[in-house]
C-alpha cells in the first residue's frame, strides 16, 4: 500500500480538529467473524454431513429441535407458520426498537402486528404498556423478545404477562449467540427462538439462521413446516456460496470500506438514509435450503464461540472503564445476573444534538462508529402500510440519541484509546 490514511482539515461549528478520512482502513460497526480463504478452499475438499450445524446449536441450547434456514427473518417465518398449525390466533407484538425485516415477516405470514414502546433506558419492552396490550387483547398469538445488542432482557417479567394473555414467546436472538440469562442461554427462554448467521453477526455462513423450539411437543411440527416451506435452490445457493468466498477477502479493515463505506456514501449522496443505513427491504424474502457446504463452515468455526465473547466483553470493559466518568452518555449495559455477547456497546446520550455531533465526528474515521437502527419501527415510510399507527416515544428517542461502539476484532487497544480520547474532548 502506498498510504494508510488518507488526511483532511475537518471544521465543526465547535473548533477546529485534525480529522482522519480513512479511505483504506475500516473497522466493521458489529463483531462479526473473518473467516480466510484458506479455510474455505480446504473445506471445499472434505466432506460435509447435513445436520452438523444444526446438532451444534441443538447441543448448545440443549433443544429437541434446531432447523438451518436461509437467514434469520427465514427462521422467524417458519416459525410462525409452525404457530398457525398450533393457535388461531392472529396477532404477534413486537418491540418499537426493532430491525424492519421482522415486521416483513410477520406480514409474509399474514399475521396481524401490534407494536409496543421499549423503556427509554433500554432495548426491553416497557412493561406496563406491554400489559396492556395484552390485557385487552385475546387474539396474541406470539410475543417477540429481542435480545438486542446481545443483552438479554428482563425475561421473568416477560413470561409473566405472556403467560397471562397464553401467548408464546419467540426469542429474537439474531445479535445474542452466546448470551445468557440466570445461567441460561439465550434461546432457551421461551418456546421458539431463532439465530441469524449473517455477515457481521458473529457466527456466519454469509447468509443463514436458525429456528429452534425447546419443546418436544413442537420439534415435529418446526421441522415438517421447514420441509414443507424450504425448497432447493441451485442458483441462488450458488451465488452465496461465491459471496461467502468475497466476505472472507474483504471483511478485513483494508478492503472493508469498499464493502461497506462506498455503498453508504452512494445512498447518503443520494438523500436516502434508510439504504444507506441498510434497512430497506422487500416482502419476498428467500427461504430456500442452506448448502451443506455453508452449514460445514458454520459447523467448524463454532467452537470459536466463547473466545469471541471474551474478547469482546474485554473490548466492551475497557470502553465503560474509559468513559465511567463522562457525563451526558451512559451505556446500555447487561443486566443483573445476566451475561451479554456484547457484539457492540450501545451509548445513550442526554442531548440528540449532541449525538449528531458524535456521529458526524466518527462518520469517516473507519472506527465503526454508528447506529443501532435509524428510526423507530413506527417511523419507516415504506412500512406505513403494515404498522399500525403507534405512540412510541421512547423507541423514537433512542433512534435519536444512541451511538454503537464496535467490539471488532480488528479494533486495536490503540482504537479503543481514540474513540475514549474523542468522546471525552466532545462531551467535556
Amino acid at each position: 500500500m502506498f498510504f494508510d490514511y488518507f488526511s483532511i482539515k475537518y471544521i465543526d461549528s465547535y473548533q477546529k480538529r485534525n480529522y482522519h478520512l480513512s479511505l483504506i482502513r475500516e473497522i466493521p460497526p458489529t463483531a462479526g467473524w473473518p473467516l480466510t480463504i484458506k479455510s474455505l478452499i480446504t473445506s471445499l475438499f472434505k466432506s460435509h454431513p447435513p445436520g452438523l450445524l444444526e446438532d451444534d446449536f441443538k447441543r448448545y441450547l440443549g433443544a429437541p429441535q434446531a432447523k438451518l434456514t436461509y437467514s434469520g427473518t427465514s427462521a422467524f417465518y417458519i416459525i410462525l407458520e409452525s404457530l398457525k398449525k398450533l393457535s388461531n390466533k392472529k396477532t404477534v407484538v413486537i418491540p418499537a426498537f426493532i430491525c424492519p425485516l421482522m415486521p416483513l415477516a410477520i406480514k409474509k405470514a399474514g399475521l396481524n402486528i401490534k407494536v409496543c414502546d421499549t423503556n427509554a433506558h433500554n432495548f426491553d419492552f416497557n412493561k406496563n404498556k406491554l400489559e396492556n396490550i395484552c390485557a385487552s387483547n385475546n387474539d396474541i398469538l406470539a410475543i417477540l423478545a429481542v435480545h438486542l445488542g446481545g443483552l438479554a432482557i428482563d425475561f421473568s417479567a416477560l413470561k409473566e404477562t405472556a403467560q397471562k394473555c397464553k401467548a408464546f414467546i419467540i426469542e429474537d436472538c439474531a445479535q445474542s449467540l452466546g448470551s445468557q440469562y440466570y445461567g441460561a442461554k439465550t434461546g432457551a427462554l421461551g418456546e421458539f427462538a431463532f439465530f441469524s448467521l449473517c455477515r457481521g453477526k458473529g457466527l456466519t455462513i454469509y447468509e443463514g439462521g436458525i429456528a429452534a423450539t425447546n419443546l418436544p411437543e413442537y420439534a415435529d411440527i418446526l421441522n415438517d413446516t421447514a420441509k414443507e416451506i424450504m425448497q432447493p435452490d441451485f442458483l441462488s445457493e450458488s451465488l452465496k456460496i461465491a459471496e461467502l468466498f468475497a466476505y472472507s477477502v474483504f471483511y478485513q479493515p483494508n478492503l472493508f470500506w469498499f464493502a461497506f463505506r462506498l455503498p453508504q456514501l452512494f445512498w447518503q449522496l443520494r438523500n436516502n438514509p434508510v439504504k444507506a443505513m441498510g434497512e430497506y427491504f422487500e416482502t419476498d424474502f428467500p427461504i430456500h435450503q442452506v448448502s451443506a457446504f455453508r452449514e460445514y463452515i458454520g459447523h467448524i468455526n463454532f467452537p470459536r464461540l466463547e473466545d469471541k465473547i471474551k474478547a469482546q466483553r474485554k473490548k466492551v470493559g475497557i470502553y465503560l472503564e474509559g468513559l465511567k466518568n463522562i457525563s451526558g452518555v451512559h451505556p446500555i449495559v447487561e443486566l443483573e445476573r445476566t451475561r451479554a455477547s456484547y457484539p457492540y456497546l450501545t451509548l445513550i446520550f442526554q442531548d440528540a444534538k449532541k449525538r449528531n455531533s458524535t456521529l458526524n465526528l466518527f462518520r469517516n474515521s473507519g472506527l465503526g462508529i454508528s447506529q443501532v437502527y435509524l428510526q423507530a419501527i413506527t417511523d419507516y415510510a415504506y412500512l406505513k402500510n403494515i404498522i399500525p399507527d403507534t405512540q412510541c416515544p421512547n423507541s423514537r428517542k433512542l433512534s435519536e440519541k444512541t451511538i454503537t461502539l464496535s467490539t471488532s476484532d480488528f479494533l486495536k487497544e490503540s482504537d479503543l484509546k481514540n474513540i475514549i480520547k474523542k468522546l471525552t474532548k466532545l462531551l467535556e
